[in-house]
Order: structure tokens, then C-alpha cells, then sequence
């Protein structure tokens, strides 16, 4: 500021030498005007330079700073490398809000900021899809006049945030969301959504599947240890005690079946991915299906095999004979004597398939999308009495999932089921000469 000042009263200490020089040669007078019109001039230059800089602090974008010479020059230099450093902050500062906007967008909760009158500020996608809200039209709107279910706007309003609170949507899948909010910021709020659809239906099944397997066991123990009690308390004839033993014997057997299911249930679950390099002899698995099905139905039924195709399929032996060992044994428990069983297998390079044909009692429609849930029963009596243990269809679900295979059902009742495993062109083999399947 000095050396501006002392530039100034240089520039004026200037225009006194013409003066001078001009009062002496042509008198008085002509000196003083010659150093008026001199003064003029420079106040001229700084009102010329003075306008120019209050015209581009008036304008809403300045753009670059003006140019001049002398002792604005210094002026507008300084100026030029201050609206440099703040556009270079300007920028920093774009960045980093376009930063924390992508990151706040690839939350995978739902983010909803809130000012003091609970009006939406900003919100990411996840937001918009869960409340039905648009991060673009909604903005300043009262987050309860769009998400309007009771629940949420009395925790919005008890202004208790402490702990979440759940809400069901219904827009689109219903889905189960845990509804927080954060007060920061003196008046403004985060609003958090986190999706616990998912983690509420496997508690559910949790819950389901240990109520399931109490109830599974409770039945043959508590008809075990009656019989138990009964041999102990009471002298028997041997025939009846023969007779209560073999009743004891069944019971035990069903616990230990629906044991050794869970096992195999927890087993496929935990197991490392089926091999891709082992191949399993199809022939090999389809005539031990087929003499399972024989043994099992003691000439009950009339059973056929139908294979055609000459390929093998890779994976896990042990699980795909599991699985289509399932789902045979189901078509021999519920298919009447007298009934037919058919066993078909096709096979090429697009893919192959198991499908097991009965003519039993068949399923009621709204039953066949939970037959592969654990312990689902379309007639818990009869299954029961067939010896089935409720978790055969699930253990075929899994073992066809861990090979990329699917199941298909259908069934109409009174007239028998189909049930298809189908497995991807990825999982089959050529077989070898010694082992293929034939026509």
C-alpha cells in the first residue's frame, strides 16, 4: 500500500517539472495551467482504471481481471493472482462434492438428508428406489408427504432417534427397511435406510427350521420313550415285547433318517464348489436308480428306464446321485400299487436331464413352489406313513443349485408328477466308450 501511495505522489511530484519549466519561459499563468491539465490527465487514468474495476466486481461472473498499465497494473495483478488461488479452491471444493456425492450414491443403504423442517436436501438412488422419492423433483418437499406409512412419521415426529425403526414399503417387491436418523449439524438430519428384507426372511426360516426340527424329532421320542416306559413298567409275553421293540426300532430309524438328512443338508451347504474336471458315469448312477427304485417298490410298481444320449455330467458324484436318488424314491412312496414309474434320461452337448414320471396322487398347484422347503409337507399324515422325512426336496434343490442345475415340477392331482433336474451344456461330458449311456 506505501509503494502505491509513493508512486502516486511521484506521478504528481512529475507533473510539477513542466510547470516549473512553463511559469519560467512563458510566465506564471501558462505554468500552473500546464500543471492542471497534467493533473487532469492523471485523474483521468485512475478514474478510467477505477471504472473498469468496479465494473467487473459488478458483474455476476467477473471472468478474467482487467489489464492497465503503471500502478494498476500492480493492482489488477494482485487481484488476477487472488481470483486465481479461488478458482483453483473453487475447483478443489467441485471435487471433492462431487466426490462425496458419488460416494454418498454408492452407499448401499439409502441416504436421505434433511433440513430442520424435515425437507429432503439430497437423497441417492438407493433413497429413491425404497421411498419412491426423486432426488431431483423432490428436493425442499416434506419427506412425510411422500413417505406417509404411520410408523415412520410418528419417529419422525417423537424426535427420539436413538434406536431404528422398521417400516414395510409398498411399492414395487415390499421390502422390510430398518429406519434410522442421525441428527448433525445443529438442524440438519441424515436419514439412513437400510434393506433387512433378506435378513428378516432368514430369521424366519431359522425360527421355521428350528420349530420344525423340534417338532419332527418331539413325535417319534415321545413314542420311543412311551414304549420305553411301557416295557419297563409292565411284564410282557415275548411277542408283545418283540412286537413293542420293532415299534421302538422304527422310531429310532425315522430320528436317525432325519439326522442323517440334516447332515447332508448342512454338508451341501458348506461344502467347496463341485469339481468341473470329474466326470460321472451316468450309466453307472442310472442303473443304481433304477435298482433303488426296484428294491424300494418290492414289485409294487412298474418301473422302466428311458436313456438316450451318450453323455456323462461333471461334478460331485456322491451329490447328483443324492439328488435324483431323491426324487425317486419320492415318485415309489407316493405312487399307488399297480402305479408306473418312469425314469427318463436325456442328454447332448446343449445339456442334459433327469426327469422321474409317476402316476400317483399327484400335487395341488399351490403347493409345488414350497415343496423344496425344508420340512414342507402337502399331507403331513401320509408322509409320515411313507417313511419321508420332509427334506428330500430340499436336498435336491441344493445339490442341482451347486452343479448350476435346476428342478421342475409338474403335477395335477389325481393323475400323477413329473419332476425335471435339467443341467447346463457347461456341465456335461462326452462319456467314455466303457461307460456312456446307450439308447
Amino acid at each position: 500500500m506505501n509503494s502505491v501511495l509513493v508512486r502516486i505522489l511521484a506521478a504528481a511530484a512529475w507533473l510539477a517539472i513542466p510547470a516549473l519549466i512553463g511559469r519560467m519561459a512563458i510566465g506564471a499563468d501558462a505554468g500552473w495551467a500546464l500543471f492542471a491539465g497534467g493533473l487532469l490527465i492523471l485523474l483521468g487514468y485512475h478514474a478510467t482504471n477505477l471504472r473498469r474495476l468496479l465494473d467487473w466486481l459488478a458483474r455476476k461472473d467477473p471472468g478474467d481481471v482487467p489489464e492497465a498499465s503503471g500502478v494498476w497494473d500492480d493492482a489488477f495483478a494482485l487481484l488476477h493472482r487472488r481470483e486465481r488461488r479461488l478458482a483453483q479452491e473453487r475447483q478443489r471444493l467441485a471435487r471433492l462434492v462431487v466426490r462425496y456425492s458419488q460416494a454418498g450414491r454408492a452407499l448401499p443403504d439409502g441416504v436421505v438428508i434433511l433440513d430442520g423442517d424435515d425437507r429432503i436436501v439430497w437423497c441417492n438412488s438407493k433413497a429413491e428406489a425404497r421411498f419412491g422419492i426423486d432426488g431431483n423433483t423432490d428436493v425442499g418437499q416434506p419427506i412425510t408427504n411422500l413417505v406417509r406409512q404411520p410408523e415412520f412419521v410418528k419417529y419422525l415426529a417423537a424426535r427420539d432417534y436413538t434406536g431404528p425403526a422398521q417400516l414395510k414399503t409398498g411399492r414395487g417387491a415390499a421390502l422390510t427397511l430398518s429406519v434410522q436418523i442421525i441428527p448433525y449439524d445443529d438442524a440438519q438430519k441424515l436419514l439412513l435406510a437400510r434393506d433387512i428384507t433378506q435378513a428378516e426372511r432368514l430369521e424366519t426360516m431359522r425360527r421355521d427350521f428350528v420349530a420344525n426340527v423340534s417338532h419332527e424329532l418331539r413325535t417319534p421320542l415321545t413314542v420311543l420313550m412311551g414304549f420305553l416306559e411301557t416295557v419297563r413298567e409292565l411284564k410282557l409275553d415275548p411277542d408283545r415285547a418283540r412286537n413293542y421293540m420293532g415299534m421302538m426300532a422304527d422310531q429310532a430309524s425315522r430320528m436317525q433318517h432325519i439326522i442323517d438328512d440334516l447332515l447332508t443338508l448342512s454338508a451341501l451347504e458348506v461344502a467347496p464348489q463341485p469339481p468341473w474336471d470329474r466326470q460321472v458315469p451316468m450309466r453307472t448312477v442310472l442303473a443304481s436308480l433304477c435298482a433303488d427304485a426296484e428294491a424300494l417298490s418290492g414289485g409294487r410298481h412298474h418301473i422302466s428306464l428311458d436313456a438316450h444320449g451318450d453323455w456323462d455330467l461333471l461334478g460331485a458324484e456322491s451329490e447328483i446321485a443324492s439328488a435324483l436318488r431323491n426324487l425317486v424314491t419320492n415318485a415309489v412312496r407316493y405312487t399307488p400299487e399297480g402305479g408306473e414309474i418312469r425314469l427318463i434320461w436325456r442328454s447332448s452337448d446343449t445339456g442334459a436331464s433327469f426327469a422321474v414320471e409317476d402316476s400317483g396322487v399327484g400335487i395341488a398347484t399351490e403347493h409345488i413352489p414350497r415343496l423344496t422347503e425344508r420340512f414342507y409337507r402337502v399331507d403331513s399324515g401320509r408322509s409320515r406313513e411313507t417313511g419321508g422325512t420332509g427334506l428330500g426336496l430340499a436336498i435336491v434343490k441344493h445339490a442341482l443349485l451347486r452343479h448350476q442345475a435346476s428342478l421342475q415340477i409338474e403335477s395335477e392331482p389325481g393323475k400323477g408328477s413329473r419332476f425335471t433336474a435339467s443341467f447346463p451344456a457347461r456341465r456335461i461330458a462326452a462319456a467314455h466308450p466303457s461307460t456312456g449311456v446307450v439308447t
